[in-house]
């Protein structure tokens, strides 16, 4: 290899080797600084949630890929029915994506909430959560709610807590119960890795739901 060839792959593997290092810094500082900032505002127990008058839970596919039931979507069910039946709020917002009519993740919350039992008259949908980012924003320009409690995983509860609270908003998170490590939750942690980072990077460039649209008053 002549000396100048040399030279250059050397240059483009100091540079390959200074992006890995700042692409892990930035996921080391993420995963740090995202809990750290919201560990006194997500509870796994019922009793310690603050009430607030409406509850946000995040959208999730009901099945997975396979047919089967996606127990992420099973377990934020179940936390909102424990979030009800124990008086901590009085109406729900159920935020996720409607980009295709064959998939409506909305819909599919208020059905399994109707079956546990909630009443659909306190059931609001929000068509327009194509991110968390969004769901939370909306849950303020849309919902008029400037203070709410979050239901999702712990994981997804302090990303969207964090975001809420750089917007001026109090948010608490409520933990679903997580899924057990394995192909398709190791899948998922690994997502979350870079939302987070993705997270800081939308602060920083004050990004704002891709829709808006008219105020919905909840009763």
């Amino acid at each position: 290899m002549k000396p100048e060839t040399k030279k250059i792959w050397k240059r483009i593997m100091a540079v390959v080797g200074i992006v890995l290092f700042l692409v892990i810094a930035i996921l080391v500082y993420a995963s740090w600084k995202v809990p750290h900032d919201t560990d006194a505002f997500v509870f796994d127990d019922v009793g310690d949630v603050p009430p607030c008058k409406v509850a946000l839970v995040l959208g999730a596919s009901k099945n997975l890929a396979n047919g089967q039931s996606n127990p992420y979507f099973d377990y934020r069910i179940r936390a909102a029915k424990e979030l009800y039946e124990a008086g901590k709020v009085k109406a729900f917002v159920v935020s996720g994506d409607n980009r295709r009519h064959s998939y409506n993740e909305p819909e599919d919350m208020r059905q399994a909430l109707m079956k546990e039992g909630i009443p659909d008259s306190v059931i609001y949908l929000d068509y327009a959560g194509l991110r968390t980012l969004d769901s939370v924003i909306r849950m303020h320009k849309i919902f008029g709610q400037s203070s709410f409690i979050v239901v999702s995983q712990k994981f997804h509860n302090q990303r969207a807590v964090f975001l809420a609270q750089d917007n001026g908003l109090t948010a608490y998170g409520y933990n679903a119960e997580d899924v057990a490590l394995g192909r398709f939750s190791f899948k998922t942690k690994i997502r979350e890795k870079f939302a987070l980072v993705k997270a800081l990077v939308d602060i920083v460039l004050n990004k704002q739901p891709k829709h808006l649209g008219e105020p919905v008053h909840i009763e």
